[in-house]
């Protein structure tokens, strides 16, 4: 038997991603993705970061953009101030994901690159925070519950990030009119890759 604490939590979920879906602020994400081709028109470059769960929705996100025309690359939240910056120059976008925007390790991280002449596209729950006051562009991406009783593990606030993330991919990708073709040529392997070969 199922407890109800399941249906419950799909229930709240259900309701968070609805509420994020209608209130999405598509212009904002407009205006991320000419950031972005600004930097790329420059020779600029795109990288993603965050701390804890965040961080593994970077990583994710980084290879989603690669994967459909934009090549990115996931920026450690920590190692960034231990010489991992390096790989960010100016002019670069650098993409912050972090639900609370308030996170103290991300906090010297984002510091030190905007000092080296990056951009930072913030990823947020919170449109007030410390993150989105120092964000070039802000894409607010809040949930007012993370759908179970503890109300503390990251969960609707993760999906809510990915989300955000995919809609700026699907613009990126529609503005460099990706095909199939060019599609295959990032993902030859696996069964995606043989849907397209066929």
């Amino acid at each position: 038997m199922i407890p109800n604490t399941l249906p419950d939590f799909l229930g709240n979920l259900h309701s968070e991603i609805s509420r994020l879906i209608i209130s999405m602020d598509q212009a904002a994400i407009g205006r991320a993705r000419d950031l972005i081709f600004q930097a790329e028109r420059g020779g600029g470059r795109v990288h993603v970061t965050g701390i804890g769960k965040p961080g593994h929705v970077a990583g994710y996100a980084a290879s989603l953009l690669s994967s459909t025309g934009t090549p990115a690359y996931e920026l450690h939240g920590t190692e960034a101030v231990h010489g991992s910056s390096g790989q960010v120059l100016p002019g670069d976008v650098v993409i912050a994901i972090s639900n609370s925007g308030e996170t103290e390790e991300l906090k010297a991280t984002i510091e030190t690159l905007k000092r080296n002449g990056a951009k930072i596209i913030a990823v947020t729950g919170n449109p007030s925070s410390w993150l989105a006051d120092r964000g070039d562009e802000v894409l607010v991406a809040g949930v007012k519950t993370e759908g179970d009783p503890l109300n503390k593990p990251p969960r609707a606030s993760i999906v809510a990030e990915i989300i955000m993330l995919q809609s700026l991919s699907i613009l990126l990708q529609d503005e460099k009119d990706l095909t199939p073709e060019k599609y295959v040529k990032w993902h030859p392997g696996g069964t995606l890759g043989k849907s397209v070969n066929k």
